[in-house]
């Protein structure tokens, strides 16, 4: 059975219109579609990405854990910043309780099902990804006790570090294909919050993400740091391949809808592209109408 999207607003054709990130609103609906993908199956999409190239990384014995990944709290500008704000300052917002209330809905559902390795993406670009990346990480990071990893996987454009306000550490890729080690990559934002940040986009972003040695790194990284959950920041389904190249690395996938600009043909080939592959956990209507959020 089909997902039934629920919108505040009716969906525009103003592709062009370009917006501050800051919402009006937004909704959202934690209703994920069952994929059933036989256990033969899924050995077979992993042994497709098996790599021989294993003495190019660093052991996991040598590989750092969580607590021995320096911290490094977030900047001043992270709050202020008028193309990327972040709603952890202002905590009794109607928007940041909506991000906490997305956050609470998708740990039952990932943890009912054991699932760990969550995609951010959107139809078309300008609909919101990394605002919703960082805020939603930032509210699961405030589950105590808890670990989550923030990757900025928009390799064409990437934009997590600037949200923080943190210099990141060089180009993602390097990272991925085993020539950086962990250590030297990830930073902690808090004692619950992990990042993997970019600072050059990539020339050939696909080919990084289907490179066997991507999925080597992100094993080594997930035996090492024992993770709750890992957020992958991602760029827009409809313009390339990148989502399509990543997703057999995935266990769920949230859809970003912008309400200026997003149709619903859009969202429909998006769910098509994910059919049978992925689950699509849900849909989150980003600048929804004010008045649609309870205040």
């Amino acid at each position: 059975m089909r997902d039934t999207y629920h919108f505040d607003d009716t969906p525009t054709a103003e592709t062009g219109t370009q917006m501050a990130q800051t919402p009006s609103g937004l909704r959202h609906s934690i209703r994920p579609r069952r994929v059933v993908v036989e256990d033969a199956q899924k050995r077979a999409l992993a042994q497709s990405f098996a790599t021989p190239h294993e003495s190019r990384f660093v052991t996991d014995a040598d590989a750092p854990r969580w607590e021995d990944l320096e911290l490094e709290e977030a900047g001043e500008n992270r709050a202020i910043s008028s193309a990327m704000p972040v709603v952890d300052s202002h905590r009794d917002s109607p928007t940041a309780r909506a991000f906490d209330l997305l956050r609470t809905r998708l740990r039952q559902v990932t943890q009912e099902n054991g699932w760990r390795n969550i995609a951010i993406t959107a139809p078309t670009s300008g609909c919101g990804n990394t605002f919703m990346a960082t805020n939603l990480a930032l509210s699961l990071s405030r589950v105590p006790g808890s670990r989550t990893v923030l990757m900025d996987f928009n390799l064409r454009k990437p934009g997590v570090a600037k949200a923080f306000d943190i210099e990141a550490r060089g180009m993602m890729r390097y990272y991925l294909d085993g020539t950086v080690p962990m250590g030297r990559h990830l930073v902690r934002a808090s004692e619950t919050l992990a990042l993997g940040l970019n600072d050059t986009a990539d020339a050939n972003p696909s080919e990084t993400l289907q490179d066997p040695s991507t999925l080597l790194t992100l094993q080594k990284m997930r035996a090492a740091l024992r993770p709750d959950m890992v957020i992958y920041d991602m760029p827009p389904m409809l313009g390339h391949d990148d989502v399509s190249a990543f997703l057999p690395q995935l266990d769920g996938v949230l859809l970003i809808s912008d309400g200026t600009q997003t149709m619903s043909r859009q969202l429909v080939e998006c769910e098509r592209m994910l059919d049978n592959r992925v689950p699509l956990l849900g849909v989150v209507l980003n600048r929804a109408r004010s008045n649609s959020i309870t205040q």
